[in-house]
């Protein structure tokens, strides 16, 4: 699911991780707007936030706006310097690291973030728009580009394109190719509804705690993927 990336990925392994980081990203996407009522997932709308507090010459908040869009560039950014600079010492820790990153800020957000909010609310924003940064290069990364989980704009956008195609591309060949990324769409799509669905209704049980679970979550993806190609690494010795 993680380790394979390029043309060594099949339309399984974009599911798994879709399905598991467009759920993660559904949870702190309603978390962050429920705990400090900004979005914490992209900054589409935090760009026209910005251009309009600058408009109005509000600069310290225009910059507070800023800062979410540079925090979620950062995150990006971060993150693939580490894989570039991992690979060169060794590849097989390339995509853990970012992940046990963005699994270890969840877990941190989830038992401090009461606390960063009475201090200093913005800080959790920057938080989890770092960490969406980070997971959205990195699976686009590990996908070569097939997979985004962290917002749906453009999702739609080829979801829209890929149906109506369907009416007029009849080869056998290319109906497949548009059904496997039909449905890669709408898996990420439906996760990201019901991890939305999950934080909702366990963020009025447990607020930030519920980040603590999707971090768990992502430490648990990474270690049954580690299972899964040592059980099958034996297999082939055998």
């Amino acid at each position: 699911m993680f380790r394979h990336k390029g043309k060594t990925r099949t339309l399984e392994h974009n599911l798994k991780i879709a399905s598991l980081l467009s759920f993660v990203a559904g949870v702190v996407n309603i978390v962050g707007f429920l705990a400090v009522q900004k979005l914490t997932t992209n900054v589409t709308g935090h760009f026209a936030f910005f251009v309009d507090e600058v408009f109005k010459l509000n600069f310290l908040q225009g910059f507070i706006y800023f800062l979410y869009i540079f925090f979620f560039f950062f995150g990006s950014f971060f993150s693939n310097f580490l894989i570039e600079f991992v690979s060169k010492i060794n590849d097989r820790f390339i995509y853990r690291i970012p992940f046990l990153i963005e699994s270890a800020i969840l877990i941190f957000a989830a038992f401090l973030g009461d606390f960063i909010i009475k201090t200093a609310p913005n800080v959790l924003a920057f938080l989890l728009l770092f960490a969406m940064g980070l997971q959205n290069s990195l699976v686009n990364s590990i996908s070569n580009t097939t997979v985004r989980t962290t917002h749906l704009t453009g999702l739609f956008t080829d979801l829209g394109i890929e149906l109506s195609q369907l009416f007029f591309y009849k080869l056998k060949e290319q109906r497949e190719k548009l059904f496997s990324s039909i449905k890669l769409r709408v898996t990420i799509i439906s996760f990201f509804f019901f991890g939305g669905l999950f934080g909702g209704f366990f963020y009025t049980i447990i607020e930030l705690k519920v980040l603590a679970i999707v971090g768990v979550i992502l430490l648990f993806g990474l270690v049954y993927d580690n299972i899964k190609i040592r059980l099958l690494r034996k297999q082939r010795f055998l």
